[in-house]
């Protein structure tokens, strides 16, 4: 890969007043996440950074216990194909929401009532797009999050059938307008999103104070709108937009 450089003519010392001893030559942007400056004299000593995606865990811990309402997932990997067959590069793969639950902790107390984590080991779930601490363990990638951001348990590989957890609702989107209301034709890329489903599923409900399971309001079958940028994104097999997101960004109920 080639690397970026600003040289003197372009940059000077003095837009650095950070870095004693940097001289006026060259400042070099290199691949794999590192950053060089060049020219710095022996009195000032600098590491290059490297950002990694996942903490690594050491090959001596040979388990992972999460504690409290914490899950620890396997991932699962990124599609590297297209349904047609395409090798997609690694920019174009789509991040993985789905994972394996390995191992879960032992729950929280509300109240005076210890709520236990309902989901079990074995379990193929949907969680929070940037929810949790990625981590390498055992070779592959695994991922340490809060019960709460699991969105639903997902059996098949159809996200029609997610069942989802605590207050999450799992809705069909409507098919967005191909026309204005003066009848011209709209191309996809002025299509607005819509903000108004159908409700395909629904979870048992949120927490009351003492550890109570709180029923929703919304039932399966409902037409409502919703808050617009709220949840997760979803394509069912069938081609239809799906959203998964919380019974409180449900704004009103249509008829």
């Amino acid at each position: 890969m080639a690397s970026a450089q600003l040289t003197a003519s372009s940059i000077s010392a003095r837009s650095f007043p950070a870095f004693e001893g940097l001289r006026p030559s060259s400042v070099k942007f290199a691949a794999a996440g590192q950053v060089k400056f060049a020219g710095i004299n022996q009195r000032s000593s600098f590491r290059a950074l490297v950002v990694q995606a996942a903490t690594v865990v050491a090959p001596k811990y040979t388990s992972i216990k999460p504690l409290g309402d914490r899950v620890l997932l396997k991932i699962k990997s990124a599609e590297e194909k297209t349904e047609g067959g395409i090798l997609l590069p690694t920019t174009a793969q789509t991040k993985p929401q789905g994972g394996e639950v390995v191992a879960v902790g032992e729950g929280k107390t509300v109240g005076k009532t210890k709520v236990d984590i309902t989901v079990k080991t074995g379990a193929q779930v949907v969680y929070s797009k940037y929810a949790g601490t990625e981590l390498e363990f055992n070779g592959a990638k695994h991922l340490i999050l809060k019960y709460d951001d699991i969105v639903g348990i997902l059996e098949t590989d159809d996200v029609k059938d997610l069942k989802p957890l605590n207050d999450r609702v799992l809705i069909k989107v409507a098919e967005a307008e191909e026309k204005t209301a003066g009848g011209l034709l709209l191309t996809e890329a002025s299509k607005e999103k819509p903000s108004i489903g159908t409700v395909i599923a629904v979870g048992p409900g949120p927490l009351d104070e003492e550890g109570n399971k709180k029923p929703l309001t919304v039932t399966a079958g409902s037409t409502v709108m919703y808050s617009k940028y709220a949840g997760n994104d979803f394509k069912g097999k069938d081609g239809s937009d799906y959203i998964a997101l919380r019974a409180s960004d449900v704004m009103a109920v249509l008829s």
